[in-house]
């Protein structure tokens, strides 16, 4: 008996997934959970609660009605279009996660929203596990920002980090990266799940009880999966995701997250030489090398979380000469291009069968939404038709596997922004009687014309003007 009290409280071996956090009691060559060969790693675990970290009076059951709501004005932040993601600014106490691709300028991103926070609410404690005090005050410099309110602290142990802030108690604090920190009583390298989990739980810990907000960098896998896969995003409050293109100076800040507000909000931001910029007008910049009547272009209005966005969809389609056609899906889901393909070759019967296909969204955002099926559609008729669009075109709606249109939400908003940008002619699934007479209605005054189809074939013998009948139709 003696014996196995011991084994329950002192330390014991368990196998731990580095890709998805699965435990096992034994080493297996696949991990039942992902299916990763190889990725179970022996990892020695404690436990270290004792009875008095199981109840205090914090921790007391209250009944929640009782519970008063409590004061806790948000943090707004220099950014306009990050207090748009958060869902009106920090909160405190809460744990956010932001997650991008290396050099894709997340320190950059903390770095300002620090300098922007220090000037108005006092300390900001900035600590890094990767970078020396000299190399951020390069970037400091670089950026313009004079670092008057912000303690640097370089150091990967986050038990002497916690003390550090501890002594500091800064209205904000930032961990750049959670991959480098580590524990000296937890088992495994830095960036490790154990390693990983627990350093995040910590931190959770800490934020929670002091109401300080406190933001975490943290890397992708080649996936584009936050490192440390479930585990971090289970257990942070807000994840948001900043992405771009390598080749592109425009940046999209992105929840997918959120405790405190709606999920699969946006910012845009553009790369500058003094950091980041926000982009006031995104629709506007995203059309900025649009050319109306381009064969093979069509503009569709796509929602970004409640926030109306217009981008072009380019389509190229060229006679394959080796071997099977290709299709190449560059921000849009690959799958959904496949089925839009098959329904015009079925359903509208263009011979696509040899045809190398490749859609581009530009401006580097990727959209994934139904809506943007009609215009995908659209521009690969135009491009293998050699038929232009009409003049001031936008298309949205949803491709059915029949060839039928359906509707989309929130039409009211997607052509008001069209409208906005001077676009005359709107193609779209027939409206319904409920929303018809109040959207015709606005469109009217509006001047804009309503190009309604029942049917794909419909939709493109509207949408496509100065078709060369001569060639393949």
């Amino acid at each position: 008996m003696r014996s196995n009290s011991r084994s329950k409280s002192g330390p014991r071996s368990v196998f731990i997934c580095q890709q998805c956090g699965k435990e096992s009691p034994k080493w297996l060559g696949r991990c039942p959970d992902c299916q990763a060969w190889n990725s179970l790693v022996e990892t020695r675990v404690t436990s270290s609660r004792g009875p008095s970290q199981l109840y205090s009076e914090r921790n007391r059951p209250q009944e929640l009605s009782q519970v008063s709501k409590g004061d806790f004005p948000r943090f707004h932040l220099g950014f306009a279009e990050a207090n748009r993601v958060l869902g009106g600014g920090l909160v405190p106490g809460s744990l956010v996660l932001v997650g991008g691709e290396p050099g894709i300028g997340k320190s950059t991103l903390l770095l300002q929203i620090s300098a922007m926070l220090a000037e108005n609410n006092g300390i900001v404690a900035y600590v890094s596990g990767e970078e020396s005090i000299n190399q951020v005050k390069l970037r400091s410099e670089r950026l313009g920002i004079g670092g008057r309110g912000i303690y640097f602290l370089s150091e990967p142990d986050l038990a002497a980090v916690l003390d550090r802030l501890q002594e500091l108690s800064p209205k904000l604090a930032i961990i750049d990266s959670i991959q480098a920190m580590y524990l000296e009583d937890v088992a495994g390298m830095p960036g490790s799940i154990s390693q990983v989990r627990e350093c995040t739980w910590r931190l959770e810990r800490w934020a929670k009880q002091r109401d300080v907000p406190l933001l975490i960098a943290g890397h992708v896998t080649k996936e584009g999966a936050i490192a440390g896969p479930g585990t971090l995003e289970h257990i942070v409050d807000v994840v948001l995701y900043f992405e771009g293109e390598a080749f592109s100076s425009y940046r999209v800040l992105r929840s997918v997250k959120n405790r405190f507000g709606s999920t699969n909000e946006v910012g845009i931001f553009e790369m500058s030489d003094r950091g980041l910029l926000e982009v006031a007008n995104p629709s506007q910049v995203f059309l900025s090398a649009y050319k109306d009547g381009t064969m093979g272009s069509v503009v569709v209005p796509v929602l970004e979380g409640n926030r109306p966005l217009l981008v072009e969809i380019q389509a190229l389609t060229t006679p394959s000469s080796f071997g099977p056609p290709r299709r190449i899906a560059n921000g849009v889901d690959f799958n959904r291009l496949l089925l839009i393909i098959a329904v015009l070759t079925k359903r509208a019967g263009l011979k696509l069968h040899s045809q190398d296909i490749i859609v581009n969204v530009t401006g580097g955002l990727r959209v994934n939404e139904p809506a943007v099926d009609l215009a995908i559609a659209s521009a690969i008729a135009s491009s293998f038709r050699d038929a232009k669009p009409i003049s001031g075109l936008v298309a949205l709606g949803e491709v059915g596997l029949n060839g039928e249109l359906r509707g989309v939400s929130h039409v009211e908003r997607r052509i008001a922004e069209a409208i906005r940008l001077g676009f005359k002619s709107c193609l779209m699934p027939r409206l319904s009687p409920a929303l018809a007479g109040q959207v015709r209605q606005s469109a009217h005054s509006a001047d804009i014309q309503l190009i309604e189809a029942d049917s794909l074939v419909a939709a493109l013998r509207s949408a496509l003007a100065g078709e060369n009948k001569s060639r393949r139709a």
